[in-house]
């Protein structure tokens, strides 16, 4: 076995992270979509959402995709579902022809305020019994994770 096809101790660590990363993700994905189901929202529809009110500026798709770790194409199918059913308009982008900027209507906030409302109690309990200071470590890792990834992917 040649030195590149040995594991780190840190290398054994990441691939741990990676597997339970896997495993959370869907388990996450159900359990977001019970939370808001009421709503008219998935998941999927819910993080769109959450995109487009945290962004201190209205974005078009394909950056709205770029900052969320999405591909284009997939936001795209969101936002149109979300335009279809009002919870997002699409505005004219003055630096732009093609690339419209996606708005949360007022269906759009209410529904967004509302899962967040929501996510209260769930994220409550989840985090129930950890130590926050353990919590915020982790998501130290997993956002110096990500970095390396994109600066990995920005390098391909």
């Amino acid at each position: 076995m040649s030195k590149t096809e040995i594991r780190t101790p840190s290398g054994v660590a990441v691939s741990e992270i990676i597997l339970s990363i896997f495993r959370i993700n869907g388990r996450l994905l159900a359990a977001g979509d019970r939370l808001v189901a009421g709503l008219g929202l998935t998941s999927a529809r819910w993080q769109v959402l959450g995109a487009i009110a945290l962004s201190p500026v209205a974005e078009p798709v394909a950056r709205l995709a770029r900052n969320m770790g999405l591909n284009r194409q997939g936001v795209q199918r969101i936002v149109n579902e979300l335009e279809a059913e009002g919870f997002v308009e699409l505005k004219d982008n003055p630096h732009h022809r093609s690339a419209r900027l996606v708005v949360l209507t007022a269906k759009g906030t209410e529904a967004h305020d509302a899962a967040l409302r929501a996510q209260v109690p769930w994220v409550n309990m989840l985090g129930e019994g950890f130590d926050a200071k353990a919590i915020e470590a982790a998501g130290e890792v997993l956002d110096r994770l990500r970095e390396r990834l994109e600066h990995s992917a920005d390098e391909a």
